[in-house]
C-alpha cells in the first residue's frame, strides 16, 4: 500500500496561464441567473431600459475589474484578491470580514444552485418539486459531497474540469442567442421599446434591473482570488478583462434578443428558466428542453468555480494569519482540504435550513449578492487610497473613483433589509476572528477594531429585532 504523502504547509505552487484563469471567470459568472435573464428584464423594463441597464452595469462592473487589474499589477504581493486588499486598506479585521463575507457569499450561492437543479428536475420528477422537498435536499447534498471528492483531488485536476464544463455551458446559451437572431422580428422589439404600460420612467425601469446584474457579474474576480496560481501577475488582469468582455457581451445579447420574440408582458409571466420560454414561443416546445439541459451543465459549472473560490479565499486567509491555522493545511494534491470541508459543511447546513424555509430561495440569491458588495466596496476603496498620491496614475484613480461609488450605490440599492441580515451573518464570525488573535498569542481587539465589533453587533442586533417582528421576510 502506498503510504499518502505528508501534510503541508507551503504546498507546491500550480501555475495556471491566460485561458485557464479566463474560464474561471467566464464559469464564475455565467451561473444560472443568465437563463433568468429574459423574465427578470421584461418584468422592470422594456428594450431601451435594457440597453440603458446594460451598459450602466457593464460599465460599473467594467470599472472594478479594472481595479482589480491595477491592484494586481502594483501589489503583485497581494495575492489573496478581493480580501487582501481590504486587509491592505483597512486593518486586518475589515480584511477578516471582506474575507468572510466573500466566503459566505460563495457558500450562500452554491445553495442556489442545487435549488436550481432539483427544481429544474421537478418538471420530469414531481418528487423534487421546487428544490425544497426532502428528496431534493438529499440529492443536493450527495452532490455537495461529490463534489467536494471532485476539488480535494486537486486544484489542476478541477480546472480542467472546469475549462470543459465552462464551454459545454456556453454551447446553448451561444445556439439560444443564434436561433432567437433568426426569429427575430424587428415589429415585436419596436413595441417593446418602451416596456409595459405603467413601468414608470426609464430611470424607474433601469433601477429596477439592477440587482439582476448585480447577481449575475458576480464572479468577475475570479482570476484575482487565483492570482497566486498564475504564471504572471499580468495574466490575471488579462484573464479578468477576456472573462468579463466575453460575459458581458453574451448576457446583454440574451436580453436584447429576447425583446424581439415576444411582448415584454409574455416575457414577464413566462416560468424559468424563461430563456426555455422564448425558444418555445419561436420554435416549438423542445425548447424548454434544450435551455433546461443547458442550465444544468451551466449551473454545475459555477458551482464548481464557486467551490474552488470559497476554499481557496480560506486557505489564504489562513496562510496570512488572518483565519485559524487549521484551514492552511492542504494534501498531497496542492488541495485546501480543510477550507473546503468548511465549505461544503456550510454550504450543507444551509441546504438543510431550505426545508423550513418559504421564499429562502430568492432571498439567498439577493443575499449572495449583498454579502459580496462589500468585499467589492473595500477593493473598489482600497484602490482608490493606493492611487490617490500617484501623480501619474489620474486614469486609474478616476476608474477606482468609480467603482468604488457604483459599489456603495449597490449597496445602498439592495435595501437595508438585506444589509441588516449581512450584520447577522457577519457578527458571529468574529469568533473566528478571536480564534485567530488566540493562536498568535495576541490582543483579541484593538480600540478601532472594537468600534467595528460594536457596529456589527448593533447591526446584528436589529437585524435580528427585524426578523422576529416580521419587518424582515426570508
Amino acid at each position: 500500500m502506498t503510504t499518502p504523502a505528508p501534510v503541508a504547509d507551503a504546498p507546491r505552487t500550480t501555475h495556471l496561464g491566460v485561458p485557464t484563469m479566463a474560464m474561471l471567470v467566464v464559469g464564475s459568472m455565467v451561473g444560472a441567473g443568465v437563463f433568468s435573464l429574459p423574465r427578470q428584464f421584461a418584468e422592470s423594463t422594456g428594450a431601451a431600459g435594457a440597453l440603458v441597464a446594460w451598459g450602466v452595469a457593464g460599465t460599473g462592473t467594467l470599472m472594478l475589474a479594472l481595479v482589480f487589474q491595477t491592484l494586481a499589477l502594483r501589489r503583485p504581493d497581494l495575492d489573496a484578491g478581493v480580501f487582501a486588499y481590504a486587509k491592505a486598506g483597512f486593518g486586518e479585521y475589515l480584511g477578516f470580514f471582506s474575507a468572510f463575507g466573500y466566503w459566505a457569499s460563495a457558500c450562500v450561492g452554491n445553495v442556489t444552485y442545487w435549488v436550481l437543479i432539483t427544481s429544474t428536475l421537478g418538471a420530469v420528477f414531481p418528487a423534487l418539486g421546487s428544490g425544497d422537498t426532502l428528496l431534493a435536499v438529499a440529492v443536493g447534498s450527495v452532490g455537495l459531497w461529490v463534489f467536494f471528492l471532485l476539488v480535494r483531488r486537486g486544484i489542476r485536476e478541477a480546472t480542467a474540469v472546469n475549462r470543459v464544463v465552462t464551454v459545454a455551458k456556453l454551447v446553448p446559451i451561444v445556439v439560444f442567442v443564434v436561433l432567437a437572431v433568426v426569429a427575430f422580428d424587428p415589429a415585436v422589439f419596436a413595441d417593446n421599446w418602451g416596456g409595459s404600460p405603467g413601468s414608470g420612467t426609464l430611470l424607474d425601469q433601469v433601477r429596477g434591473t439592477m440587482l439582476a446584474t448585480v447577481f449575475v457579474f458576480l464572479g468577475v474576480e475570479g482570476a484575482s482570488t487565483f492570482s497566486r496560481h498564475a504564471r504572471r501577475r499580468t495574466d490575471v488582469g488579462r484573464a479578468t478583462l477576456l472573462g468579463f468582455g466575453s460575459v458581458f457581451a453574451l448576457f446583454a445579447s440574451v436580453t436584447i434578443v429576447s425583446y424581439g420574440i415576444l411582448p415584454a408582458d409574455e416575457i414577464a409571466q413566462l416560468e424559468e428558466p424563461s430563456m426555455g420560454g422564448v425558444l418555445d414561443a419561436a420554435f416549438g416546445s423542445w425548447g424548454s428542453t434544450f435551455v433546461s439541459t443547458g442550465l444544468i451543465i451551466s449551473v454545475l459549472g459555477a458551482y464548481l468555480a464557486w467551490t474552488l473560490m470559497a476554499a481557496e479565499v480560506l486557505f489564504v486567509a489562513a496562510r496570512d494569519g488572518d483565519m485559524p491555522q487549521f484551514l492552511r493545511r492542504t494534501n498531497e494534491h496542492d488541495a485546501p482540504v480543510p477550507a473546503l470541508a468548511m465549505s461544503t459543511a456550510l454550504a450543507q447546513a444551509v441546504l438543510l435550513l431550505t426545508l423550513a424555509s418559504e421564499h429562502a430561495f430568492d432571498f439567498a440569491l439577493e443575499l449572495t449578492g449583498s454579502l459580496v458588495l462589500i468585499p467589492y466596496l473595500l477593493a473598489a476603496a482600497y484602490g482608490v487610497r493606493l492611487l490617490r498620491r500617484d501623480q501619474g496614475s489620474r486614469g486609474a484613480l478616476v476608474v477606482a473613483v468609480a467603482a468604488t461609488l457604483y459599489t456603495t450605490w449597490l449597496l445602498y440599492a439592495a435595501g437595508l433589509d438585506h444589509l441588516l441580515v449581512v450584520f447577522i451573518v457577519y457578527a458571529p464570525a468574529s469568533l473566528l476572528f478571536v480564534l485567530t488573535r488566540r493562536e498568535q498569542g495576541r490582543r483579541w481587539f484593538t480600540a478601532r477594531e472594537r468600534v467595528v465589533l460594536a457596529i456589527s453587533l448593533l447591526g446584528a442586533v436589529a437585524g435580528l429585532v427585524a426578523l422576529a417582528t416580521g419587518a424582515i421576510r426570508l
